[in-house]
């Protein structure tokens, strides 16, 4: 593998963070002359506890909704395929204040829908798997953690 090509989450300590936090991942200038930030959005602490797939699922697009109602910049939620948080891309740069309010403002969107969007076998591939009231319930903890999201590592 060529040197600096692999993903930058695969350079970072999983050991040393704590969850719940926030970090910019990725702020990188695209060759079109845009520009893309990637939030680390992380709801478990990496090898300890990870989110059921059904929530993940739920999240993803609960947040793809809500996210979007707040702002046109979100372009993509991604779930990470360990099951502790997610990636938000955005358009441009962003003040990390500025994100930690749109998440939260759409977190807090989360916790009042009745229904997981776009969860019908016509919207979506594994539509019998979501849990939003387990969502729900993670989410709840992750806001509840609001105070620490700026802190990324124990040392």
């Amino acid at each position: 593998m060529p040197e600096g090509s692999a993903p930058e989450s695969f350079e970072l300590d999983h050991n040393a963070v704590v969850a719940p936090y926030v970090r910019i991942a990725a702020d990188k200038a695209l060759r079109n002359g845009g520009h893309l930030t990637k939030y680390d959005v992380r709801f478990s602490q990496p090898n300890k506890e990870h989110l059921p797939m059904p929530v993940v699922h739920s999240i993803e697009h609960a947040l793809a909704t809500t996210l979007r109602t707040h702002s046109d910049d979100v372009i993509d939620i991604s779930p990470m395929g360990c099951q502790t948080g997610f990636y938000v891309a955005v358009d441009g740069p962003t003040d990390v204040d500025a994100f930690f309010e749109l998440l939260a403002t759409g977190l807090a969107d989360v916790l009042e829908l009745t229904e997981t969007p776009a969860a019908t076998e016509k919207q979506c591939g594994f539509a019998a798997s979501h849990d939003l009231e387990g969502a729900k319930a993670a989410i709840k903890k992750f806001l509840a953690g609001r105070d620490e999201w700026s802190r990324v590592f124990s040392h």
